[in-house]
């Protein structure tokens, strides 16, 4: 994949990540908070956001979204790394869920 076609891919994730983020701030906006992990003011900005400052914003070649999971035992969750697949999985993805919850809450 050479630059161009990045940022082409960084565009289209942003524009894919806005429209999404809108849809859900505007369907449901407590969960969009925790599931985007943005704060009310976020949410708002992007809520009020028109088409075209959309099109601007997601226009850009730097990524808007970035992984919220920044440690090693929510990715062990999330993987289940080096347990094997089984109904442990649903409790690992639980915890991990718990773990996000709690950051979002301190965040707010």
């Amino acid at each position: 994949m050479n630059a161009d076609q990045i940022l082409t891919e960084i565009r289209e994730a942003n524009l894919s990540y806005l429209m999404l983020a809108q849809s859900l701030i505007r369907t449901d906006r407590e969960q969009a908070l925790f599931r985007l992990g943005i704060s009310e003011e976020t949410a708002t900005l992007i809520a009020t956001l028109t088409p075209a400052q959309i099109m601007k914003i997601s226009s850009g070649n730097t990524l808007l979204c970035r992984f919220r999971m920044d440690d090693d035992l929510v990715w062990g969750l999330l993987t289940s790394h080096g347990k094997p697949a089984a109904a442990n999985d649903q409790v690992s993805r639980l915890h991990a869920s718990i773990l996000l919850a709690g950051r979002h809450q301190e965040a707010a």
